[in-house]
């Protein structure tokens, strides 16, 4: 959540088409007006197998009373003590343990609410864990995971807010000069109430370094289903590292929609940002660089005391690799049939829309420069595919394209093969594009990869197979 360096955060994803989309058809006044806060359940689900719950909190308590100091402790003020100012993010409120920005609502809530006094001044709240030990145990999996609705504010009146559910390395306690480098994971991040959350693995050194910071290594997405301002989201993260090479994958309702991997960096950077315990925080902000990036600040118009509800934050743990997210047997999809786009395992970035092609069924859109799609499991065969066909379309306008890429087994390896779109007449005007890839042979995981040199939407993808 935080640039603690003091430097202000850089935008994570250039507004999207999908934006335009969603709010052209509701309007952003509208959103507002309808958003209502849906029951929270009364506790968190019951563990799947495998899984042990090593913390939770369900938020239990009478209403107007404050969080259980025994497992939370309260960030007051503008900064850690010592620490970079206004939180190292430029954010402007004062944080308080006032139970006006952070309490109960006596029916199984946490409520963390931004006010404005009189003289224009914000107050709000921050909690951190107490324990600092989270992380999975060894050739095992961490689920870090909250059920919450983020502020039910949308537009103008949403112009600031900046909730967010993350955790930082246990080093920083106490220390609160070494960030980046002892890591930090942003599990659930909105500005400026944007039906969109984003996640982020912050690491290395800042500005820049192999984590292109203060950025992050990052993706988004928008929320499933209802708006992420009017509706519970379960966001969570599993930290694998039960896998080679270890994995963070960070969803929203159970979906995966970014995914960083230990082999995105140097063995050094990972190793300073893993090889530790984290902290959990939840707060919600106002103003500071990333609202900045997004279209500004608070103003007049910023509605205050809107708050974010949380119905319960729990961390489980699996030992030996056993529960949680299984990726698919190996070899379940053949190379040579069409792989329809939206059946991806993971993805970042990306949107699903009924598509109007031949056949019907979805497809995948809002894609631009970074985003991502992973098909696990693809075969081959013995003999080599030496071609990959795609069925595209794009609405992209003059001067706006990119490449659609096919990488194997790991986003950073180099591309086996690419094409390049532009604009086809419309993001459902549809055509198959063929091209060359290095031999292939074997089964492997298939990454389609999307880069341009701006940040537009440049294509759609409905469907894409390999040939001889």
């Amino acid at each position: 959540m935080s640039d603690t360096s003091g430097t202000p955060l850089g935008p994570r994803r250039p507004l999207r088409r999908a934006f335009v989309a969603v709010f052209s058809t509701l309007g952003l006044a509208a959103l507002a007006a309808t958003a209502a806060t849906l029951p929270a359940t009364a506790s968190a689900p019951t563990p799947p197998a495998g899984w042990t719950q090593v913390f939770l909190d369900d938020f239990d308590g009478a209403a107007g009373t404050g969080v259980s100091t025994a497992d939370w402790q309260y960030s007051t003020g503008t900064s850690y003590p010592g620490g970079p100012a206004n939180w190292g993010t430029g954010e402007v409120e004062t944080m308080t343990n006032s139970t006006s920005n952070v309490s109960l609502d006596g029916t199984g809530n946490l409520r963390i609410t931004p006010l404005r006094d009189s003289a224009g001044r914000w107050t709000s709240g921050r909690i951190e864990t107490r324990r600092t030990d989270f992380q999975p145990p060894s050739g095992g999996k961490l689920r870090v995971e909250s059920r919450l609705q983020m502020p039910a504010v949308t537009g103008t009146a949403a112009e600031g807010y900046w909730p967010a559910f993350w955790m930082l390395g246990a080093p920083y306690r106490g220390n609160y000069q070494n960030w980046p480098s002892v890591g930090e994971m942003d599990i659930m991040e909105n500005v400026q109430g944007l039906n969109r959350v984003w996640a982020t693995l912050h690491c290395g050194s800042s500005p820049g370094g192999p984590c292109n910071e203060t950025t992050g290594i990052g993706g988004s997405t928008v929320c499933p289903g209802a708006a992420c301002q009017s509706g519970f989201h379960t966001y969570a993260l599993e930290w694998d590292r039960s896998v080679t090479p270890e994995t963070l994958r960070f969803s929203v309702d159970g979906t995966v929609y970014h995914t960083v991997t230990a082999n995105q960096v140097d063995a050094t950077t990972w190793n300073n940002a893993t090889r530790h315990g984290y902290f959990i925080i939840l707060n919600v902000a106002m103003g500071g660089g990333f609202p900045d990036a997004f279209g500004g600040g608070l103003d007049a118009d910023t509605h205050s005391g809107v708050p974010m509800v949380v119905d319960y934050v729990r961390v489980l743990q699996a030992t030996s690799g056993t529960g949680g997210t299984t990726p698919p047997p190996s070899g379940n999809r053949d190379a040579y049939t069409a792989v329809q786009a939206e059946s991806h395992d993971e993805q970042s970035g990306t949107t699903t829309e009924t598509t109007t092609d031949t056949g019907g069924g979805q497809n995948i859109g809002s894609l631009a420069n970074g985003d991502w799609a992973l098909y696990r499991g693809v075969d081959f065969g013995s003999t080599a595919a030496t071609q990959f066909l795609g069925r595209v379309a794009s609405g992209a306008g003059g001067g706006v394209s990119g490449l659609v890429e096919v990488r194997l087994d790991s986003r950073g390896s180099a591309p086996v093969g690419s094409f390049a779109v532009a604009g086809t007449g419309g993001w459902q005007s549809w055509r198959t594009v063929p091209a060359n890839i290095a031999p292939v042979t074997g089964t492997h995981d298939v990454y389609l990869t999307f880069t341009s040199g701006q940040p537009s939407d440049f294509v759609n993808v409905n469907w894409f197979r390999f040939g001889h």
